[in-house]
């Protein structure tokens, strides 16, 4: 067993070079479509899916995502997003190989059928309970409220890359219930099913290894940090050193 220190940005790369693997993700690369909603987890998976069909010029994940957190002394609008959006160039959707630029998935949610693939964030994760949450600024539901119409409706896949720095203690579905009633103030709560995919499953996917969380936090960029335990034979043990490597270099995520 050999202990590693995982920062957030070098979570949300391990968890896109893990996605690169997904079998459904690998399939609609070929035929099919995948779409990768704007979020800055979901910047990473799109900039390492890009690159491996050689369509990444053009891309940045600098400004992929809408509602975003960040220091108070960074304005943001009711709905969570910052002021100035005119950056913003849409999700990621990729047609048979070949990505559509300048879509979003309100473009295309009507045409995803089952074997369709749509990758969505989250901003919370309850890990003991396989739940995660999506924050809800936008008064008609966002961009998850589409995603689920068609993964509901249509079995098409939906995937919840997130990272295990949004963790919490408590059941989802209570803190829905407590967010969304009336008089209740600040973004509502959605509980949604889905494929959660977390740095831990990330590892497993990568190098066959068995991860679980042992201790967390840090300073001087290591906030929200978490250390994980990773456990197999040797070659796996190995391979996921190999694998941080790769991606220890990882800077924190700069507006």
């Amino acid at each position: 067993m050999k202990q590693f220190l995982i920062t957030p940005a070098m979570g949300k790369k391990l968890i896109a070079k893990a996605m690169l693997k997904h079998p459904s993700i690998q399939k609609t690369l070929n035929k099919g479509k995948l779409v990768i909603v704007a979020g800055t987890t979901n910047g990473y998976i799109a900039e390492e899916i890009l690159t491996k069909i050689k369509q990444q010029n053009q891309f940045s994940r600098d400004r992929f995502f809408r509602g975003i957190t960040v220091p108070f002394n960074i304005q943001r609008t009711p709905e969570g997003r910052l002021v100035d959006e005119n950056v913003f160039k849409g999700d990621v959707v990729i047609i048979d190989g070949q990505w559509k630029r300048g879509l979003t998935i309100f473009d295309v949610v009507d045409d995803l059928q089952e074997g369709d693939v749509i990758l969505k964030g989250a901003n919370t994760l309850n890990l003991s309970l396989k739940q995660v949450g999506i924050y809800i600024g936008n008064p008609q539901g966002g961009t998850i409220l589409a995603a689920l119409k068609a993964h509901v409706g249509r079995r098409v896949k939906l995937i919840l890359p997130v990272g295990l720095e949004k963790r919490i203690p408590e059941d989802i579905n209570e803190i829905a219930l407590k967010l969304n009633q009336p008089g209740a103030k600040g973004p509502r709560m959605l509980p949604v099913p889905g494929e959660i995919i977390t740095e831990i499953d990330a590892i497993k996917m990568l190098s066959g290894a068995d991860a679980f969380p042992v201790a967390a936090g840090g300073v001087a960029g290591a906030e929200g940090s978490i250390y994980l335990a990773v456990s197999g034979n040797k070659k796996q043990v190995k391979l996921t050193e190999e694998i941080m490597k790769t991606i220890s270099a990882e800077d924190i995520f700069r507006l």
